[in-house]
C-alpha cells in the first residue's frame, strides 16, 4: 500500500481505493482517496 500526502489533513496517508495511472509524459503515479476526510490524494512515481 502506497502513501501520499493529503493536503486537508496536512500528514502522510495510506491511499485508499489506490489507482495506478500513466501521466501524460509517460511517468507512473497512484491516486485515491485519504481514508480520514475522503479528499482526492494523488502522488507521482511507482
Amino acid at each position: 500500500m502506497s502513501q501520499a500526502y493529503c493536503v486537508k489533513c496536512r500528514k502522510k496517508v495510506d491511499i485508499k481505493d489506490e489507482q495506478s495511472v500513466k501521466l501524460k509524459n509517460g511517468k507512473p503515479a497512484k491516486k485515491g482517496i485519504c481514508p480520514d476526510c475522503g479528499t482526492k490524494v494523488f502522488k507521482i512515481g511507482g
